[in-house]
């Protein structure tokens, strides 16, 4: 059997290029984003991607055997770019021609195509970053690529070996998620292969999949057959959502339980498709997403391809079954897991299948047909079948990739049942025929309610731990832990819960005390609580402050506890190594790999315990151990090279950055080896092409580990951009510099971001004005006071006046300016000022998406509506998603008020001609398409008006119809597909003009009732949210917010009923926001 070959090479491929990384912090407390938090700090966000491609050079990866071919992609995230079917030449995965971003993922670009490896969170913060890589070429002739990294979010760490077998038809990826932190963290795992459709492919799921849920588990439909409403699409007719032909929007869906190993999808046309196969205890996530079929998909479609047209996602969820659903990861836990891609093919429909072989049996009307496919040559292998007790079949067949079994047999019964074997009596894969039955359907998830309402302390408890778990963006866990506190101050649980919040949070000094009550409960009746985890959690509070002796013994006493001897025995051979007990130390280090032999940090400071020992045969062998365990470990690969290994690269593994350095440095420093940290980090500082150029953090620890004055000079020195600290051992760092230097006006700036991300507003602020009072030109810190002013100080004018200062500073940020312009716009500057800074600043203005919006916004809302058409219609947009329906509602704005200028003007033709470009298509340049179901009442409403005055009357009553129909229910607007309150008004004018006068005031009086009850609703955005359009920089008043369209519901219903009662609304709504487009469009034309 020939042996896998495995290459990397350098690939030119057709991309559009980013454009430039935002240099400023940009922190998103409250962004929702795939249904938990969106905060992007402490990495960059990119908002601008070229409109023209170029050739770019990529380091690519392969794995190629007789059957399949892998080519990967390690400076884009490691995804899998290409998945081959050598046997038909199938891509088994979607494989797009060209890298062309979009505005998808958590920080902005994301392309389509391949696997996409989604973690800790959907979708990957990394998924544009280069990852560390290596080929590995084994024993047994098959070859692995290893890909990994510490995420910089969490810093929690994953290593995936990518495996092809010589004769193997499958791509097998046996993965490893570490968290080498002393806090609890959470993950979720989803590959994600995209794969390419048309009207003939459909999802393959298990035949037990009768129920399908939403995000957050809200909603719920059957499956594969709809019944009711879901994704506000009708299904109640009956309709089959395995196919993608027949889903017109966005949605997505996952198996709410199946006790199957597999899903994938197939072509019916092409007769092939994709499986995954892993173990449904560990792997229960099976998911589809797609972007619909109708313009809405399609033009997110071209908006990631040139050519290569629509696809899905067919998502494997590890340890998560839902988005967000997210899985514990204790600290120095290992979890780990093995999943299988492969291509198959002519069996339709799959009944079982294992990475060995898929079986496909189908019954009708007294008969059977029976198909096996095999990843493997299996000569001779035997297909049995059966039916109550009955052979029906047991033939020899020679299976293999390229040879599937087919049979067609007479059966009155459907109980039958198939096993392939192969020749040396494995069973390949066995499976019996399963009807598919519809159960009940599960509840959705409910709300958790406000904390002042729940039950008991245990629900509090347990909800805030949810909420922290599932990194819930609307709600904090904190109101939960402090309530259950004040109902009982000794719960030991929510004191241990509420300390690690706080230490979380950067506040470690006053964690202690809610540490301590937890222990006083636990150790009331006798010194030896069931719970060792407050004991360990206040020895990482001591040690962070520098008290280790107290540490000690709180580390010893948790270790009395098995949960958590692992860490609590690291931890004292830590503070072992910084006594320089190194006997000590490797007695505690060993019983800590007793409980868990793959901790690396426990495994790095073995082999530096046996260096410093003189063992350094065992510390090399050991090393060595380490290194199978996770390859591209740069620490083990160091101790190698110390312990006389020779030459490991430690600091030349491809992919590895500033932050992972850090991370090895710090581990260093907590074993007390300050020379071994400085060395790691001044080999990285000496990388940088000029002192000024390393990344200033590096500098900051060096001075905290070494004491040595010149690094705090030179992190001052250091270029600013792009330095977003966040871990608490850079808050120590940070502090240190500012204690031991007066001109540490960076060490304060950049402390102040830090306690920004933490929530730790107030600190956040001193910090900064601490920072310009000694340095009054750090433009970054003007621009983020202003943030904080206006939205947690609440003071407007100071906001401004920083802003101000900051532009000033710096007239060339492109995102300052648009900041600048959204807070003049909270603060009611007029349009017209607005408009007249924006066209002094045009490079600035057109340089961003956002700006250039509101630069024909502002056009409109000043009646300059031909100009601000022909803006729209000469750029090429790229929206967010989550985001659209900014620029198409610009769009419709300019041609409606086009339109009614024409009617009053009696040019009723010019008007119609407007009107049916509203009502067709969007342009491609929008970069987005219009969503099925849309409402456009407005726009058939004054369509009929203009036949009318053609005296057209049948094309003016048919318009009105159409016009009249639609949902008459009020509701709130959050979102962009949340019907605006108008087209209802629009229902009942049309109603009156067909003479329904019932009807219209029905309409009419809805508003005026939705307005009136709901006007002082105490509004909060949805618990359940997936995503909000917006990403808000100035906090929104939403109880304003509902006021003001509250007022404008009713004024709508009032001008309807032509009661002369609108105009106290709208003299209101013009108070409170000068100019309401709403108002502008039609407070004056009906």
């Amino acid at each position: 059997m020939s042996s896998v070959k495995a290459w990397a090479e350098k690939v030119s491929i057709p991309t559009y290029e980013l454009g430039k990384a935002e240099k400023n912090p940009v922190f998103l407390e409250n962004r929702v984003y795939q249904g938990s938090s969106g905060k992007v700090y402490p990495h960059s966000v990119t908002e601008t991607v070229s409109d023209e491609k170029t050739l770019h050079e990529y380091q690519a990866v392969y794995l190629e055997n007789e059957y399949i071919s892998v080519m990967f992609l390690p400076e884009l995230g490691g995804r899998v770019q290409r998945a081959t079917d050598k046997t038909n030449g199938y891509d088994f995965v979607y494989y797009n021609h060209v890298i062309k971003p979009a505005m998808v993922g958590l920080t902005g670009p994301w392309i389509s195509g391949g696997i996409e490896f989604n973690w800790p969170q959907h979708h990957r913060p990394n998924t544009f970053d280069p990852v560390n890589w290596r080929i590995e070429e084994n024993a047994d002739g098959s070859a692995t690529v290893f890909i990994g990294e510490t995420e910089n979010m969490f810093r929690t760490r994953q290593v995936s070996a990518f495996t092809v077998y010589p004769g193997r038809a499958y791509l097998e990826i046996r993965t490893q998620l570490y968290n080498p932190t002393d806090a609890p963290q959470t993950f979720l795992w989803w590959a994600n292969p995209a794969v390419a459709v048309n009207d003939d492919t459909r999802s393959i799921f298990p035949p037990d999949v009768y129920a399908v849920m939403d995000h957050g588990k809200r909603d719920v439909s059957a499956f594969p057959i709809a019944r009711g409403v879901y994704y506000k699409m009708d299904y109640s007719r009956g309709v089959d959502i395995s196919r993608y032909r027949n889903i017109p929007v966005p949605t997505s869906y996952m198996a709410f339980h199946s006790d199957y190993d597999f899903v994938g999808n197939y072509d019916d046309g092409k007769e092939a498709g994709l499986l995954h196969v892993a173990d449904h205890h560990i792997s229960p996530g099976k998911k589809q997403w797609t972007w619909g079929n109708g313009e809405f998909g399609r033009a997110w479609d071209r908006n990631l391809t040139d050519s290569d047209g629509p696809y899905i996602e067919l998502m494997t969820g590890c340890f998560t079954d839902n988005q967000p659903d997210f899985t514990w990861l204790m600290p120095y836990e290992e979890k780990e897991f093995t999943q299988y891609f492969m291509p198959y093919k002519r069996l339709g429909a799959v009944s079982n299948a294992t990475k060995d072989a898929v079986a496909r049996i189908s019954w009708e009307n007294g008969h059977a047909s029976i198909a096996v496919y095999a990843t493997a040559r299996y000569p001779g292998a035997r297909i049995e079948v059966c039916s109550g007790g009955k052979v029906l079949l047991d033939k020899q067949f020679d299976l293999s990739p390229n040879d599937v079994f087919e049979a067609e047999l007479d059966s009155t019964s459907s109980d039958i049942s198939l096993r392939a074997v192969s020749a040396d009596g494995h069973t390949l894969v066995d499976c019996h025929y399963a009807e598919h039955t519809e159960g009940d359907l599960p509840d959705p998830a409910s709300e958790i309610g406000p904390a002042e309402e729940i039950a008991t302390n245990e629900e509090l408890f347990l909800y805030g731990q949810h909420i922290e778990q599932y990194r819930h963006a609307t709600r904090d866990p904190g109101d939960y832990y402090r309530e259950g506190l004040r109902r009982d101050p000794t719960d030991a649980r929510i004191n241990n819960a509420y300390g690690k919040l706080l230490m979380k949070r950067g506040l470690i000094e006053e964690s202690i005390p809610y540490f301590e009550a937890a222990i006083r409960k636990l150790t009331c009746k006798n010194p030896n609580p069931y719970d060792g985890e407050p004991l360990f959690n206040k020895g990482t509070a001591l040690s962070f402050m520098g008290r280790y002796d107290e540490a000690y013994d709180c580390f010893y006493k948790a270790t009395w506890n098995a949960a958590w001897q692992d860490a609590g025995f690291y931890r004292l051979a830590a503070i072992d190594m910084m006594r320089c007990d190194f006997e000590r130390a490797l007695e505690h280090i060993n019983r800590s790999l007793v409980r868990n032999a793959h901790n690396m940090k426990a495994r790095g400071a073995k082999s530096a315990i046996l260096r410093k020992l003189g063992c350094t045969d065992e510390a090399l062998n050991f090393a060595k151990e380490s290194m199978e365990i996770d390859p591209l470990d740069s620490l083990s690969r160091r101790e190698a090279e110390l312990a006389g290994g020779g030459e490991y690269g430690w600091d030349s593994v491809p992919g590895l950055n500033h932050n992972e350095i850090i991370e090895y440095a710090l581990t260093y420093a907590e074993w007390g080896m300050t020379d071994d940290a400085a060395a790691v980090l001044t080999a990285w500082i000496n990388r940088a092409s000029a002192p000024d150029k390393a990344y200033p953090m590096l500098y900051y620890h060096l001075a905290h580990i070494t004491h040595d004055a010149k690094a705090i000079e030179l992190a001052e020195a250091a270029v600013s951009d792009y330095c977003f600290p966040h871990r608490l051992e850079d808050r120590l760092a940070l502090e240190y510099a500012v204690a031991h230097s007066d001109n540490a006006a960076r060490a304060q700036y950049y402390l102040g971001c830090l306690w920004y991300d933490k929530r730790q507003h107030k600190r956040a602020v001193q910090c900064w004005e601490s920072a310009i009072a000694i340095r009054d030109d750090l433009a970054t810190a003007h621009r983020n006071l202003a943030l904080a002013y206006y939205n947690k100080h609440h003071d407007a004018a100071r906001a401004r006046a920083e802003i101000d200062r900051a532009f000033a500073m710096d007239e060339t940020d492109a995102r300052v300016f648009m900041e600048r312009d959204q807070l003049m716009k909270k603060l009611n500057v007029s349009a017209s000022e607005r408009l007249a800074e924006m066209e002094r600043h045009m490079e600035l203005t057109t340089a961003r998406d956002d700006q250039y919006l509101e630069y024909v916004t502002c056009l409109n809302t000043l009646g300059r509506y031909e100009e601000a058409l022909k803006l729209i219609l000469n750029r090429h947009f790229h929206p967010w998603e989550g985001g659209e329906g900014k620029v198409p509602a610009q769009w419709r704005m300019t041609l409606t008020q086009l339109a009614r200028n024409a009617i009053i003007e009696n040019r009723a033709q010019d008007a119609l001609d407007l009107l049916k470009q509203a009502a067709g298509s969007y342009p491609y340049s929008f970069g987005e398409g219009k969503l099925t179901g849309a409402q456009e009442n407005d726009v058939y409403y004054l369509m009929g008006r203009a036949y009318a005055l053609l005296g057209d009357d049948s094309n003016a009553r048919e318009c009105y119809q159409r016009a009249s129909q639609g949902l008459s229910e009020p509701v709130g607007m959050m979102y962009y597909n949340d019907q605006p309150p108008e087209m209802i008004y629009y229902q009942g004018l049309a109603r009156l003009q067909l003479g329904d006068t019932e009807g219209a005031q029905m309409r009419f009086n809805k508003l005026i009732d939705y307005g009136r009850t709901h006007m002082n609703d105490e509004v909060k955005i949805g618990y359940f949210a997936v995503s909000l359009p917006d990403l808000q920089i100035f906090d929104d008043d939403l109880n304003m917010r509902n006021r003001i369209h509250c007022l404008f519901m009713e004024a709508l219903g009032h001008l309807g009923m032509d009661d002369g009662e609108a105009g106290k609304c709208l003299d209101e709504i013009k108070t409170l926001a000068p100019e309401h487009s709403g108002v502008i469009m039609h407070a004056s034309f009906k």
